[in-house]
């Protein structure tokens, strides 16, 4: 996908990051006003701007965790006199708050962090606003460097001109635009849940500071339920069961973020790229291939030096003196093809598709298994249209998504449409064509969406659309993005009716976004069992006793001549063993084959998740249902 974006896995449930280990231990909050029962429940909150919002929204969630931010600050400061804090917002289910407090924090210092805020909500201290200027406010935090740093940048984003906004409670304050709690006691529920290092700023030139993550709910039930998913998804990571399940791994040799993909993993990642390849062909795509690299001028001209530069791994020198770079991203390379003969607005719309690999330099503390790689395969596609054309390629990429998503089984669920930033690119005509076709296009397609105004990137508007996955987990996986600014870059023409050269528009589109964070998200999406057309073993015969090792290779071999994929288990081990064996690999068929089923040319049939086995089912029946590829299943549903 072209988009100058960094590559990131986005998911709104939490991961399990470096740090201490996640401890989840089941507690009832008695931190204010108590229900019946004895467990805080609040359904209203009021705010320090005076308003009162519903606890469980996503506005009343936001504020309640960044007071509880603030809390956890003050219990930090008052516990280790001469600590240097620095930022705490509200996240996507929780906060976070960053600490240098000269040693390392630990799991006795959460503890004793943790009941010091139990005493911080149960004294209900008032947030309190105050506005300074800068200069008070320097004086104000003049032991505290990270904030002097921040408030010496400050500008119109924190509170307008030269006045610092700063937030207080019980002597304790903190730079910060607020609305809060209107008093700590409102806050129902908490976990400290684990430490991580981070870099000021995020920047790996800046010192280490120590983050503690913690999470705050609008009840105990609501937390805990949290907690279960976190338990959840934790059983379900990608990186764990690619291990037991064989699927792939990393290794130091290799180097960071570059997966290596066993036969397991390669079948069900050439399963779904086989689906990708047929349906490209179905809606009218043209494959191309592009070089893995290529000469710094080209990246010159695209603008990624210019803006992706960090993201881009270092230029290598060739021998006819030019230096290549590991290509970031396809678009380029697609550019050029389009840009490789004359086109006519009767060759319009012409749309490119690749499964192209690209590299980009994450660093390495934000990797994350498949999720966020360095090297992942596209599946990426350009189409270079007239603006006349662009609703009806927008609702054929829709209608693409739809019926790929619908065969996998997700989504999609969440959709947003961004739009035009304060700083982009084009001209506004083409603005306002682009910002009318894709609602357009998604309201003819009976699709709902929100608007992040402004949110788009600076060379056109974009749609994001999100899947949910089984524990409730809002991955984002396609994007669509209108480009006003690469034809332009690289003057990019057809001729009209008129003879009139004209600029084309181009809409980049990936709609598994990557092959490698799109397998991470249905390994954990089906928790490795995937459906029976994507498994990568889809039936394990098990012979009894040796005798019967020839029988079950001639159901194999026929099982194969339907496309299935089959493995036999001739080891010496018990009948009992080799099925369980099989249930650990989450097979989704195992056929038990003795004497009996010999003689009767049945087998015994264990569907996944069913339970007991049936007996007698007749061979050629199973067989004649039970095929490889997408979207069969077989005998029994799994």
């Amino acid at each position: 996908m072209s988009g100058l974006l960094r590559n990131r896995p986005v998911s709104s449930g939490p991961r399990v990051p470096c740090g201490f280990r996640l401890r989840i231990r089941r507690t009832r909050a008695r931190v204010g006003p108590e229900d019946p029962e004895g467990v805080r429940v609040v359904a209203k909150i009021t705010l320090t701007d005076g308003r009162s919002v519903d606890a469980s929204s996503p506005e009343g969630r936001h504020v309640l965790r960044h007071s509880t931010s603030h809390v956890m600050a003050q219990a930090v400061s008052s516990l280790f006199p001469g600590a240097k804090y620095a930022i705490g917002p509200a996240i996507e289910d929780g906060f976070y708050y960053d600490f240098d407090i000269g040693r390392p924090f630990t799991p006795e210092d959460l503890d004793a962090i943790d009941a010091k805020m139990r005493e911080i909500i149960a004294e209900q201290q008032k947030f309190e606003h105050e506005a300074l200027t800068r200069d008070e406010g320097l004086k104000r935090f003049a032991d505290q460097p990270f904030k002097v740093e921040i408030i010496k940048g400050v500008e119109e984003s924190e509170g307008g001109g030269e006045s610092v906004s700063v937030f207080r409670n019980d002597g304790w304050e903190d730079l910060c635009l607020g609305p809060h709690l209107e008093h700590t006691g409102l806050i129902p529920a908490f976990k400290l849940m684990r430490v991580a290092g981070a870099y000021w700023r995020g920047d790996e030139h800046n010192p280490m500071l120590q983050r503690i993550y913690g999470t705050a709910w609008e009840s105990q039930e609501a937390l805990e339920q949290h907690l279960q998913m976190l338990e959840e998804a934790e059983r379900r990571d990608h990186r764990k069961l690619g291990r037991e399940l064989d699927l792939y791994s990393w290794a130091d040799e290799v180097g960071p973020g570059l997966a290596l993909w066993h036969p397991k993993g390669a079948l069900v990642r050439k399963t779904l790229e086989d689906l990708s390849r047929e349906m490209h062909l179905q809606f009218g795509y043209q494959p191309v291939f592009s070089p893995h690299l290529g000469r710094s001028t080209l990246w010159e001209v695209s603008g990624h030096l210019g803006y992706y530069r960090e993201n881009m791994f270092p230029a290598m020198e060739a021998d006819d003196g030019g230096e290549y770079i590991a290509k970031p991203m396809n678009c380029p390379f697609h550019i050029l093809i389009y840009r490789s003969r004359t086109r006519s607005y009767r060759d319009l719309p012409i749309r490119l598709s690749e499964l192209g690999t690209v590299y980009r330099y994450e660093r390495s503390g934000t990797l994350h298994g498949l999720l966020r790689a360095r090297g992942l395969t596209q599946d990426d596609s350009h189409i270079f249209c007239r603006p006349d054309q662009v609703v009806d390629e927008l609702l054929g990429v829709i209608e693409f998504f739809r019926a790929l998503y619908a065969t996998v089984g997700m989504g999609p669920d969440r959709v947003r449409f961004s739009t035009r930033p304060d700083k982009s690119v084009g001209s506004d005509e083409l603005w306002d064509l682009a910002q009318e076709a894709i609602p357009e296009a998604l309201r003819r397609a009976g699709i709902d969406f929100t608007v992040d105004e402004g949110d788009g990137t600076f060379y056109g508007p974009k749609i994001d659309i999100d899947v949910r996955d089984a524990i409730g987990r809002y991955w984002q996986v396609a994007t669509i993005q209108v480009d006003f600014n690469l034809p332009e870059r690289f003057g990019l023409e057809y001729t009209d009716e008129d003879n009139v050269h004209k600029r084309p528009v181009m809409i980049h589109r990936a709609l598994y976004g990557s092959m490698e964070r799109f397998v991470g998200v249905l390994v954990e999406h089906y928790a490795g069992a995937f459906p029976t057309w994507l498994a990568p073993v889809q039936t394990v015969i098990v012979p009894i006793a040796d005798r019967h090792a020839e029988h079950a290779a001639g159901l194999a071999e026929q099982l194969r001549a339907h496309g299935v994929r089959v493995d036999i288990d001739d080891s010496r081990e018990t009948m009992q063993l080799k099925v369980r064996n099989a249930e650990l690999q989450k097979a989704p068929y195992i056929l038990v084959v003795g004497d009996k089923e010999i003689e009767n040319a049945t087998v015994a049939v264990r569907a996944r998740g069913m339970g007991k086995a049936r007996f007698g089912v007749p061979f050629d029946e199973f067989a004649g249902v039970h095929q490889g590829g997408p979207p069969r299943e077989g005998l029994l549903p799994v």
